[in-house]
């Protein structure tokens, strides 16, 4: 139900990372686009987030470090695993709790010509569908 959601994005894609590889290598998401990202662990999905903000009404895509969607996922804290970047602790939960391989699949939301929604907002709607079908739970590595 909730990939249904996401269909009508044109800009999206997947990758897969595992502990010993590199976030910044394997990270396929792109640098000038904002949109939201879903983690998966064995199929099932394990954090939703977003990158972009709507500050008055208008997007503001990050713009520091490496850009975009791509810099949210790789550079980004994780508000559960302390004040440590994504691509530093990531390798380290996965080795804690033998995941030996987690799934990304992001999704472009606004691309100024054709989807013009806020990131925020449909974190929100993908979430709350997700409490809807698991029992009011949040994904495991939701705060």
């Amino acid at each position: 139900m909730i990939e249904k959601i996401l269909t009508h994005y044109n800009i999206k894609g997947e990758f897969t990372f595992k502990p010993n590889e590199s976030l910044i290598i394997k990270c396929n998401a792109p640098t000038n686009y904002s949109g939201i990202y879903l983690i998966y662990y064995k199929e099932k999905i394990i954090y939703i987030g977003s990158s972009g903000q709507k500050i008055n009404g208008e997007l503001k895509t990050r713009k520091c470090g490496i850009g975009g969607m791509k810099d949210r996922i790789v550079n980004g804290f994780h508000p559960k695993f302390e004040k440590i970047k994504r691509k530093k602790i990531f390798p380290l939960i996965m080795k804690e709790f033998n995941m030996d391989e987690i799934t990304f699949k992001w999704y472009v939301t606004y691309d100024y010509t054709n989807n013009f929604d806020f990131p925020t907002d449909i974190e929100k709607k993908i979430l709350n569908q997700f409490k809807t079908t698991n029992e009011n739970q949040k994904p495991s590595w939701h705060k």
